[in-house]
């Protein structure tokens, strides 16, 4: 089941409000002594998360499916950086990032359990079978816990505006729908956005000619830290065609043989190619106002919108005590404690 982006959340009695946790989507699956775990695109998970693995054989439940997310929590919040590190190819490397790195998984649908084919129920139906499974199986387990769940808009609203550390937004599904597979029917995804004044640090040129030369296809952008080194925090790729060859130009003409003076844009990996990785460093003169959605880990999580240019401001005032890296909002200590109340859904008890 996926979700539809909205930019409000939706009200009224046939909704349920959930944190949307910044991690792996991932379908954990027992028949027996087998264990399954997918991601959306349907890559195997399971060798990455072996300690999540062991603790579904664990269970005393022999066979379920659930849908859940795939985090690890550093220092009170959920690390979207460390949770890439355990994508490795080296089985030795997953062990000891295994040890080293524990990631957790948050369930929040319960599919099948036994022989019972619950996807098929309403999430009205489906929740309090989710809890029950949770009361019996998953309490005190290190690997494995509930995702809190309320039917209240308040609640939904303070998630939404505490996002960070680990959460981005909130996701609303209707209650009276069954498990939507493979489509976006069932349920929404809203998210926080903010904004942060950058310098663009550098560019990549597009792949691909326009009117027979290279233009610009993202711009990079730079954040100064308290000791005045400029980091590269992250890119802004939303040009449009009509505007690149000014924009081309424009940056072109401060070209230099260095821009970052602190963490720079990085070579190929594995998740790049030679030509992704290359790019061209410019002169910190211009500064750009760009709305975000998430920054961790000294950058930002997705891709960024440029909203304006700033000629009003000096590319020393970008710094990075302007974004929020920490929002002290307690939901994911609340979750990493297993307090009853953020373990428990709002209103689906009182009837």
């Amino acid at each position: 089941m996926e979700a539809r982006s909205v930019d409000e959340i939706p009200e009224g009695p046939e909704w349920q409000y959930e944190p949307k946790w910044d991690g792996f989507r991932c379908i954990l699956a027992r028949d027996a002594d087998d264990i399954a775990m997918h991601s959306k695109s349907g890559e195997d998970l399971k060798r990455y998360f072996p300690e999540i693995a062991g603790a579904a054989l664990g269970l005393k439940a022999k066979r379920f499916v659930l849908d859940g997310e795939i985090v690890v929590p550093i220092e009170g919040e959920f690390s979207f950086g460390d949770l890439l590190q355990r994508i490795h190819p080296a089985a030795s490397r997953v062990k000891t990032l295994a040890a080293k790195t524990p990631a957790l998984y948050l369930v929040f649908d319960l599919l099948k359990e036994g022989k019972k084919n619950v996807a098929a129920k309403p999430l009205a139906q489906r929740r309090p079978l989710l809890e029950d499974f949770d009361e019996s199986y998953l309490a005190g387990n290190a690997h494995l816990r509930l995702s809190p769940a309320s039917r209240a808009l308040k609640e939904a609203e303070r998630w939404l505006q505490s996002a960070g550390g680990g959460s981005d937004g909130v996701i609303a599904k209707r209650l009276d729908l069954s498990y939507q597979a493979g489509n976006r029917e069932g349920m929404q995804k809203i998210k926080r956005y903010r904004s942060a004044d950058c310098v663009i640090g550098g560019f990549r040129y597009t792949e691909k000619m326009q009117a027979g030369r290279k233009v610009v296809g993202s711009m990079l952008l730079g954040l100064y830290d308290a000791e005045g080194l400029l980091h590269h925090v992250g890119f802004s790729s939303a040009i449009k065609a009509k505007d690149k060859p000014e924009l081309t130009d424009k940056l072109e003409a401060i070209l230099a043989k260095r821009s970052f003076t602190g963490k720079a844009p990085g070579g190929p990996s594995r998740w790049s190619t030679k030509r992704s990785s290359e790019w061209t460093p410019i002169k910190p003169k211009y500064v750009v106002e760009v709305s975000y959605d998430h920054f961790t880990g000294g950058r930002f999580r997705h891709g960024t919108s440029v909203l304006r240019w700033r000629p009003d401001k000096r590319p020393a005032q970008c710094t990075m005590d302007q974004v929020e890296q920490k929002l002290a909002h307690g939901l994911v200590r609340d979750v990493l404690g297993g307090k009853p109340d953020a373990r428990r859904s709002s209103n689906f008890r009182s009837g």
